[in-house]
């Protein structure tokens, strides 16, 4: 399957300041197969090892030698490794962390070495702190796979034509071919075993069950990394979040998780979520303003999880609420339209915040900066009533805001409607 990160990885490779890569993301968003395909395509050979259960290679950085390491990845490979020509991949390399901090001595005494590492991004960020290569590293981030992803994966090539063409104008008349392609996405999500195995069977309860898994999977990869003490406050929060984003106001609410809650006790667990790329938090600014994060307040915040497909499995939303009719662009508004634009913002490398006055009788769905800073408001259907985001236009006349929904395109004074399938490719091409 086709991923958009690889025309960022051939950047890597071709930079002639390259250092060391860390591919971030969370478990199963296909780190392991993107950094397989590109050295398969793009080098001569790939050297790859897996540093989980590896007591050999665990042994081997304790004086960071980059000639010895070498030697070293050659012989647990058996692949004869060259200057510009080898692609080495440490997979699972929190398992070592020695290996991490190894990343620095590569950049200053063996840059011509081509190294890219993955791991789990909380078994990461747990090292961040020691022995971590600061400014030795270039570093992306792999998200559950967008909406295109998904139309890529499908074979849907006129329609990610039409959204590369950007005419965005045009009345194609595919309206409704998009909305039965987004409504797919909306039940399968990005994660690339629940797509691929989709796209190849159609198995409607199958796939939901490889969701399932996954969930499971990640719930048990808690225990790896989280203390006792902050164990069930992580799952208490992580099984809240579907609840949360349903309300009219997602605002998080402590109180939701049991009487009495408060932030201090569980901003811990809601970190180690946030670090382990399985939760995205969307924090609020009291100004449209820039710089955003200038006026960011800590004390209010959204969670999404982070792929729409878990989270219909959180949810067992059944495939007939999300597939048959238009209802999921109604009903479901909160717990997916939304949930949606926040993970495109995340993969077009957009930071999200979101927008509320102090009384929060008036809400912005999220607010991004790019060159310009622009208001962003959410609309499941085709319903174009925008009182906050016009009240936010009227008091702030440098602004100009983007809804998405889904009606047609549309140009207004100072906002401008993009159909929801567009958002992505809207968002990348606009600064």
């Amino acid at each position: 399957m086709k991923r958009t990160i690889y025309d960022s990885l051939l950047e890597w490779k071709n930079k002639k300041n390259r250092k060391p890569l860390i591919l971030y993301g969370a478990r199963q968003t296909g780190k392991t197969w993107i950094l397989k395909e590109f050295g398969k395509n793009e080098y001569q050979n790939v050297a790859y090892i897996n540093c989980d259960n590896n007591p050999i290679l665990s042994g081997s950085f304790f004086d960071f030698d980059t000639e010895r390491l070498i030697r070293t990845f050659s012989a647990v490979t058996n692949e004869v490794i060259r200057k510009e020509e080898t692609l080495i991949i440490l997979d699972e390399i929190q398992e070592i962390p020695l290996a991490l901090t190894s990343l620095k001595y590569f950049q200053e005494n063996a840059p011509e070495y081509h190294i890219v590492v993955a791991g789990s991004l909380l078994g990461i960020s747990v090292h961040a702190g020691t022995g971590f290569p600061v400014g030795k590293v270039d570093e992306m981030t792999l998200y559950p796979m967008s909406f295109t992803e998904f139309l890529m994966a499908n074979g849907k090539d006129m329609l990610i034509s039409y959204i590369k063409s950007h005419d965005w104008m045009r009345d194609s008349g595919l309206n409704s071919l998009f909305q039965e392609q987004l409504r797919q996405y909306y039940y399968t999500g990005g994660m690339p075993e629940v797509v691929q195995y989709y796209v190849e069977t159609q198995n409607l309860i199958e796939t939901r069950n490889i969701q399932k898994r996954i969930r499971r999977d990640y719930e048990q990869d808690f225990s790896k990394h989280i203390p006792a003490s902050q164990l069930a406050k992580v799952r208490m929060v992580y099984h809240s979040i579907p609840a949360q984003i349903a309300k009219e106001n997602k605002k998080f609410i402590f109180s939701a998780l049991k009487k009495g809650a408060r932030a201090k006790e569980f901003e811990d667990a809601i970190q180690w979520l946030v670090n382990a790329g399985l939760v995205y938090k969307v924090n609020r600014v009291k100004k449209i303003d820039y710089p955003l994060k200038h006026y960011e307040d800590f004390d209010g915040f959204k969670l999404f999880v982070s792929d729409l497909g878990l989270l219909g499995a959180m949810n067992d939303t059944p495939a007939s609420q999300v597939l048959i009719g238009d209802s999921i662009f109604a009903e479901y508004k909160g717990s997916f339209t939304e949930q949606y634009i926040c993970q495109e913002i995340m993969s077009a490398g957009c930071t999200p915040y979101y927008y509320s006055n102090d009384n929060s009788t008036m809400e912005i769905d999220f607010v991004i900066q790019k060159e310009r800073i622009y208001p962003i408001e959410v609309k499941a259907e085709e319903n174009l009533r925008s009182k906050s985001l016009r009240t936010v236009l009227d008091s702030n006349t440098n602004l100009f805001g983007w809804r998405f929904s889904m009606s047609g395109y549309r140009e207004q004074d100072r906002m401008v409607n993009v159909p929801l399938y567009y958002a992505q490719e809207w968002m990348k091409s606009n600064q």
